[in-house]
C-alpha cells in the first residue's frame, strides 16, 4: 500500500504542475468558455475522482464489496482520461494542439497511474476477502505522506469545482484571465 500511495503522491505533484502550468497558464482553459467546456467538464469529473482517491486511500480500507466501488472509481478515471485525450484534439486546435511538454507530462502520469494501480491490486485482493465495510486504517503510512495526500485531495477538489464553474460559463469563471490575455496565450 505504501508504494501505491507514494506513486499517487508523485502523480498528484505532476498533475498539479500540469494543471497550473499547461491548463491555467499556457492554455488558459477556464477563460475559453464554451470552446473548452467539454475538456473542462472531463477535468472536473476526473478531479472529483482523484479527490476520492487522495482523500480516502491513506485512511480507509475499502473492504468486501466496497472494493467494487473503488475499482469503479479507478476504471472511471482511466475512461475519462482516454476520452480527454480525444476531446483535447478539438479543444486545443486553435492553440495548434496540446503542447509537446504537456503530452509528455500526460504520458508520465499515465505510467504512474498504471504503476499505482498495479501496486494497489494485491491490496484490493486482500480487502475483497474481508467483511464489507469502510474501515479506518492508516496502514502505517508516514504522517507527512498522509497529510500531503489530504492536501492534494482538497486541492484537486477545488480545481474540479473551478473547472466545472468555468465550463458552465458562470460569472467570472475565467478569472484571472480575460479575453485579451487569453487571446495572447495562443501558441506562444
Amino acid at each position: 500500500m505504501i508504494v501505491a500511495l507514494w506513486l499517487l503522491a508523485i502523480q498528484g505533484v505532476i498533475g498539479a504542475f500540469d494543471t497550473l502550468y499547461y491548463h491555467e497558464w499556457r492554455a488558459r482553459l477556464p477563460a475559453r468558455g464554451r470552446q473548452a467546456a467539454s475538456e473542462l467538464k472531463l477535468h472536473a469529473a476526473r478531479d472529483f475522482l482523484y479527490a476520492v482517491l487522495f482523500g480516502t486511500l491513506p485512511v480507509l480500507a475499502w473492504q468486501g464489496r466496497w472494493v467494487l466501488v473503488l475499482a469503479a472509481v479507478i476504471v472511471a478515471e482511466i475512461v475519462l482520461t482516454l476520452t480527454d485525450f480525444v476531446v483535447e484534439i478539438a479543444v486545443r486546435k486553435q492553440l495548434g494542439d496540446v503542447y509537446a511538454g504537456e503530452r509528455v507530462t500526460h504520458a508520465v502520469m499515465g505510467i504512474l497511474y498504471g504503476a499505482m494501480a498495479a501496486n494497489l491490486i494485491p491490496v484490493l485482493a486482500r480487502w475483497w476477502t474481508l467483511p464489507t465495510t469502510l474501515a479506518v486504517d492508516w496502514a502505517g503510512i508516514p504522517t507527512v505522506l498522509g497529510w500531503a495526500l489530504f492536501a492534494m485531495a482538497a486541492g484537486v477538489f477545488v480545481s474540479g469545482v473551478r473547472d466545472l464553474y468555468a465550463a458552465l460559463e458562470l460569472p467570472h469563471g475565467g478569472w484571472p484571465w480575460t479575453a485579451k490575455t487569453t487571446a495572447a496565450a495562443v501558441r506562444r
